[in-house]
């Protein structure tokens, strides 16, 4: 064991290891790679091994006649999964799956696999149940891929404008979203704490001393959903500044999701093509302006479009933002919806003291809501009245209102849920896949 360890270490020395993806880019010559076993087959004299790592897959060719029969034998048993290091010459063949193949001189197992438990054709309950193993498939490497690139986009795209990155506390002593979705916690014996909904409340209060932030944090929403669109943890890109108006925080909302998608599909079409993702489905949000319309509007198009009569004062559900979706190709922007089903710190519209400067942003193809925003009420009294109309104790709010006490401003900002736009963008029929490890009211392991 003693003289194989050394041996693997001197290799280790000897070589410069490439990533599939570059070796590939070298196109010819001796290469070191490393990587797991995705695919195997062979025969008594050949061995055809597709080994994967984070950039690629290709294909290696394994002979009996070059690397001996003892050596033969080993690479014979290996199994999927199965880690190795690959030295060869690379070459281009059509044939290959992707192109290029390794003729194998020298083979190390790194790391040997027992018998894989995930084959075809498996239902998602037992393909969630062994996550921690589903997470090597090359579907959900592609969609980690891509998820890595949307929260790297929405940073870069915050901080271009100026933008601080900030932070609140995940454990929270008031509600911002409905009480009936929250999750409390046995904080020290102490009643009446709850993970985050939302970052809002806290994020206001710096908006006084730092203008422009934003951050990107869990929220967590007790909501007793098993749809495919909810999740009880999801990651929340949300953004405040000062001094603003409605039309500005609409307008950034729009430049946000923009710049995502522009992103993507400069660095992710390989994991698109994975994916099976139809681009020409996301280029029209980048292409063309989102569609801005009013509740009101919203409510006729769906009369004469989809013969649904929709009460005013009503929220719009999913099947309605469904069925308004329909009828256009990119975003819609929904603005001035009643009082009544929005939250309490949404500023009344100056010319309808009916609805709200509240916006939704719902994605094609029946997505579902991105973004939620709001100007801000910044009246004090005006929020004090809102609170008692909504049966809240005033004074669990003081933290809050003396932000509109001490040198108030208008202002505002909005909360999107990443997974959702990461779900559209990859074409996901589930949420579940657009994040690691999901949690929901059913699932809370692996």
């Amino acid at each position: 064991m003693k003289k194989i360890t050394e041996k693997k270490e001197a290799k280790h020395n000897a070589h410069s290891f490439l990533s599939i993806q570059d070796a590939m880019k070298q196109g010819s010559g001796s290469v070191a790679i490393r990587g797991w076993i995705h695919r195997e087959r062979g025969s008594s004299n050949i061995k055809f091994i597709v080994l994967r790592d984070s950039s690629n897959i290709i294909q290696c060719v394994i002979e009996k006649a070059v690397v001996g029969e003892e050596k033969f034998k080993i690479a014979d048993k290996l199994q999927i999964e199965a880690s190795l290091e690959v030295f060869g010459d690379i070459k281009e063949d059509k044939r290959a799956p992707t192109g290029y193949e390794v003729h194998v001189k020298e083979v190390v197992v790194v790391g040997e696999c027992d018998t894989f438990p995930i084959t075809k054709d498996q239902g998602t309950e037992f393909l969630a149940d062994n996550r921690h193993l589903w997470l090597r498939s090359r579907k959900m490497t592609a969609i980690l891929k891509v998820r890595s690139t949307v929260f790297g986009a929405i940073h870069e795209y915050f901080r271009g404008q100026g933008f601080y990155e900030y932070q609140s506390p995940m454990f929270q002593s008031v509600q911002c979203e409905g009480g009936s979705t929250l999750f409390e916690v046995d904080y020290f014996k102490q009643k009446g704490v709850f993970l985050a909904q939302t970052w809002q409340l806290y994020a206001e209060p710096a908006i006084f001393g730092l203008e422009k932030i934003y951050t990107i944090a869990p929220s967590f929403r007790a909501e007793k959903s098993k749809t495919s669109r909810h999740l009880t943890e999801y990651w929340h890109a949300e953004m405040e500044f000062a001094w603003s108006t409605f039309d500005e925080i609409i307008n950034h909302g729009e430049k946000v999701i923009k710049h995502v998608i522009k992103k993507v599909l400069e660095t992710n079409k390989p994991e698109l093509e994975i994916l099976g993702r139809d681009i020409t489905k996301l280029e029209p949000s980048l292409n063309k302006p989102f569609v801005r319309i009013t509740y009101d509007e919203a409510l006729k198009i769906l009369k004469e479009k989809s013969k649904m009569n929709v009460e005013w004062g009503k929220d719009l559900r999913t099947i309605e933002e469904d069925e308004l979706v329909k009828n256009f190709d990119r975003f819609v922007i929904v603005t001035n919806y009643p009082k009544i089903v929005k939250a309490f710190y949404m500023k009344e519209d100056p010319h309808n003291r009916d609805v709200v400067q509240g916006t939704d942003f719902l994605a094609p193809e029946g997505y579902g809501e991105i973004i939620g925003g709001s100007q801000r009420e910044e009246k004090l009294e005006e929020i004090k009245k809102r609170l008692v109309e909504m049966g809240e104790k005033v004074s669990e709010y003081e933290f809050y209102l003396d932000t509109r006490k001490y040198g108030s401003v208008p202002h505002g900002g909005f909360g999107l849920g990443v997974e959702r736009l990461i779900s559209w963008i990859c074409g996901l029929e589930n949420i579940k896949d657009a994040i690691p490890f999901p949690r929901t009211m059913i699932r809370w392991k692996p």
